[in-house]
């Protein structure tokens, strides 16, 4: 099972988390191979090449379909060299302030930020993230104009944050669940259209005051394309086993995941649309990568 992010990564976590069920389901050990760099693109080049037999898969993120509008050239089609097997977890995100911002809610953030045009700045896990993006479509469904501080990964992001060195961004909910709790963070609204079971008490950024707002990453299990439909099949139904046992589920707890079950009917259709609406965001954020 190919990865095509770092060791210790929320993705690698997952396909670590999901194999053993996997593996006595299908009766094919699994063993994850870390291939990262480049927003996942090396990793994906070796999983679409490889051979039809089923016996190599790969965990991928919303990178898949991120990685098309920000690099200059991709050497496979997202949607055409891939095969669906299950979209397996989304990865709600949690929009936090640092203290020092005089906002209490997401209405009184977005007033501030309109009060004050381009002095508010939020951070992000580099141009083209899904932290960037999430960050863009606030941007987008507000009309506020804030300013972009990319770091190179999340870890010296929530640094940044909790030291007041940036104001505001969008950050996975396992890296400052803590932050929140000790109140070195101010939470103010979920990307998903459900709140959290890691914050049950953190409003959507729907319900907070940006009604059309909807943003998650999610994490999903493909193959190369071309894998037989017997094959798919088996595989998404060795998925539904191995999710359904308490170890996987709270696993996923852990990491402040949300269960999904998008199967290989509805899957492509999925792909699909995220592929479009990632794009749009791209070409409104304006990032762009060798």
């Amino acid at each position: 099972m190919i990865v095509p992010l770092a060791a210790g990564s929320t993705v690698d976590a997952v396909a670590r988390a999901l194999g053993p069920g996997f593996g006595r389901a299908t009766g094919h050990p699994v063993v994850v191979e870390n291939i990262g760099g480049a927003g996942g693109i090396p990793g994906t080049s070796q999983l679409v090449k490889a051979a039809k037999d089923g016996l190599t898969l790969g965990m991928i993120s919303s990178n898949h379909v991120i990685n098309p509008g920000i690099y200059k050239t991709v050497p496979y089609d997202s949607l055409k060299d891939i095969t669906p097997i299950a979209v397996i977890a989304t990865v709600p995100l949690v929009l936090v302030v640092h203290p020092s911002v005089p906002a209490k809610d997401v209405k009184e953030l977005i007033a501030l930020a309109k009060a004050r045009p381009g002095t508010l700045n939020y951070g992000s896990a580099g141009n083209g993230s899904t932290l960037h993006l999430a960050s863009e479509l606030l941007v987008s469904e507000t009309g506020i104009e804030i300013k972009h501080v990319p770091y190179r990964g999340t870890g010296p992001l929530v640094t940044d944050l909790v030291g007041g060195q940036v104001q505001m961004g969008f950050v996975s909910i396992s890296q400052v669940a803590s932050h929140i709790k000790a109140g070195t963070l101010r939470a103010l609204g979920v990307s998903t259209t459900s709140r959290s079971a890691a914050l049950p008490d953190v409003p959507t950024l729907a319900e907070a005051g940006v009604p059309k707002y909807s943003f998650d990453a999610w994490i999903a299990l493909v193959g190369p394309a071309g894998l037989p439909k017997a094959t798919i099949d088996s595989y998404a139904a060795a998925v539904k086993t191995a999710m359904a046992a308490s170890e996987l589920q709270s696993a996923l707890a852990g990491q402040g995941l949300t269960p999904m079950s998008i199967g290989p009917d509805a899957a492509p259709a999925f792909f699909q649309a995220e592929l479009a609406k990632h794009q749009k965001l791209v070409k409104q954020s304006g990032a762009t990568l060798d």
